[in-house]
């Protein structure tokens, strides 16, 4: 029986819903809900789905940040809700590091998207030649802009610096499916209790770029 695994997006004003077997096999759809996101998400992922059911889901996967601090909590309440009912793995996947895998290039990459207060979050990841492995290098972190400029310092020319045009973070929803199920397929199950946001700076402060 074909076992597919269902991603959401929610961390930015964009919801991204992704399900699949493989990273080629991928149906993914976004909608640009704003502030509605969390009055249609339900739904829409229940549209979604369809002609898939929930008994044919084998994991689920959620962006957990950095971006909106409503958005981010959104997602992984949902997908939390949802692991408990079904008794499914939840595999949390950063923002920073779906924009990653979308790009085209392999080798190091380093992505940086604003935060607040003139700050940035940033990562650095390794994709290899035949997209099988991707290794995190710098997990997410918040720079002051200086700090992260001295560490770009440090990575030139070895590494691609990537910086999103978009605020709709929701569009890697496939990136986010491709790495959950890259984890499913060596064995790894975490619990849905493991799932949490990546919120980077301070929720109250925060007046995050996905607000």
């Amino acid at each position: 029986m074909t076992k597919y695994g269902l991603a959401l997006h929610t961390s930015s004003p964009a919801l991204g819903l992704a399900i699949g077997t493989t990273a080629e096999d991928v149906r993914c759809q976004t909608w640009d809900l704003g502030r509605e996101t969390s009055n249609y998400l339900h739904p829409y992922l229940r549209d979604f789905l369809s002609p898939q059911t929930w008994q044919d889901l084998d994991c689920l996967a959620v962006a957990n940040g950095p971006g909106g601090f409503t958005g981010a909590r959104l997602g992984v309440v949902t997908v939390r809700t949802l692991a408990q009912q079904l008794d499914l793995p939840v595999f949390t996947v950063s923002s920073l590091a779906a924009i990653a895998w979308q790009t085209p290039q392999a080798g190091s990459i380093a992505i940086s998207m604003p935060a607040q207060r003139g700050e940035v979050f940033a990562a650095v990841y390794h994709i290899s030649l035949d997209r099988q492995e991707f290794t995190t290098i710098l997990p997410d972190t918040v720079f002051s802009s200086a700090d992260w400029d001295a560490q770009l310092v440090q990575l030139q020319p070895s590494h691609h610096h990537i910086v999103p045009q978009s605020a709709n973070l929701a569009d890697t929803v496939a990136g986010v499916l491709a790495l959950a199920r890259m984890e499913y397929d060596r064995g790894e199950r975490p619990h849905w209790s493991m799932a949490v946001p990546f919120y980077g700076q301070h929720p109250v402060i925060n007046q995050s770029i996905a607000k």
